[in-house]
């Protein structure tokens, strides 16, 4: 259950990893989410809250859920928006990313939402520029939103995280979802088991605050949820299994291994969903699939995240 904190005060201008966040932010993003979902439901899907303001989509890799996400929830908050693309900006032509956001800035932007290549990119912008900064996926490092999108789909279908045995399963190397879960998963209360095999788990994997499992049949019975994750054969140098087809054998969520789970097992993924390697389309299209759940849950999470921030600002400007 979300604990409602009237009296909280949110004091963050930019959103840049849940690993950072206490555990009274991550309850108070939901519950000013959960005020947000009305929104889908009306005729009109319009709140003047961030009206004046301009939000700039800085997305140096490719994404379509997380970009279009954030423009709808900037766009249902009456703000403006700026798409902005690697290949058709300055930095094709060698302008660093810096000297970009502050160009931005110095046109009138507000709020940067940015998803880059390299871990900590996020970060060193919100030092560099007065606008809010929110990371929309950083490297190998977090992807906050989708990890607060996930977490607040459990919050919603199971009511608190508290006791949950959760799995998440797959290319934990080089899943910066994976590192946003487990900060904010662990942090209410679930006990969190990576699974998959030993070429696919993080460097120092033991200093997390995680269960480690090489086998997903050892734990499939004892999960509440189960969070599948893309393989990212793009961020991979070589091969870390023998083949496609062991993979599935051995981690994929067949029909069968969903039906020796619990009955109320939730079963994820952030997508996109490599269809009959992660999962089958019977288990992905199933009664135990909350995955458009998330999708649609994102949009009123990435809602609060852009209210909050801008709060904070403006919290900020009056100092």
């Amino acid at each position: 259950m979300i604990r409602r904190n009237t009296k909280f005060n949110w004091k963050r201008k930019h959103l840049l990893s849940l690993r950072d966040l206490s555990r009274q932010e991550l309850e108070h993003i939901f519950e000013t989410a959960k005020g947000f979902e009305q929104f889908s439901t009306r005729s009109i899907k319009k709140a003047p809250t961030l009206r004046g303001k301009v939000m700039v989509n800085m997305f140096f890799e490719d994404s379509t859920r997380t970009r279009i996400s954030f423009s709808l929830a900037a766009s249902r908050l009456s703000a403006d928006i700026v798409d902005f693309t690697k290949k058709s900006s300055s930095v094709s032509k060698g302008e660093t990313l810096i000297d970009t956001a502050r160009n931005l800035e110095a046109m009138g932007i507000d709020i940067v939402v940015i998803r880059h290549n390299a871990g900590g990119a996020a970060k060193l912008l919100s030092r560099s520029i007065n606008a809010c900064v929110v990371n929309a996926g950083d490297g190998f490092n977090e992807h906050p939103t989708q990890g607060l999108l996930d977490v607040y789909t459990i919050v919603k279908e199971k009511g608190s995280l508290e006791g949950l045995k959760i799995g998440i399963v797959g290319d934990i190397a080089h899943s910066r979802v994976a590192r946003s879960n487990i900060w904010a998963m662990t942090k209410l209360g679930a006990e969190v088991t990576l699974v998959g095999p030993p070429t696919l788990m993080p460097a120092k994997v033991d200093q997390l605050p995680v269960n480690v499992s090489y086998n997903l049949d050892d734990v499939i019975e004892n999960l509440d949820v189960i969070n599948m994750l893309r393989i990212q054969f793009e961020r991979m140098g070589g091969n870390p299994f023998p083949s496609v087809r062991e993979y599935s054998h051995f981690f994929g969520l067949t029909v069968e291994r969903a039906q020796r789970a619990k009955p109320g097992m939730l079963v994820m993924h952030p997508g996109p969903i490599n269809r009959g390697l992660e999962m089958e389309s019977e288990v992905a299209d199933g009664e135990k699939s909350v995955i458009l759940k998330q999708v649609a849950n994102g949009l009123a999470i990435r809602m609060a995240v852009l209210f909050l921030v801008n709060q904070a600002a403006m919290q900020e400007g009056k100092k």
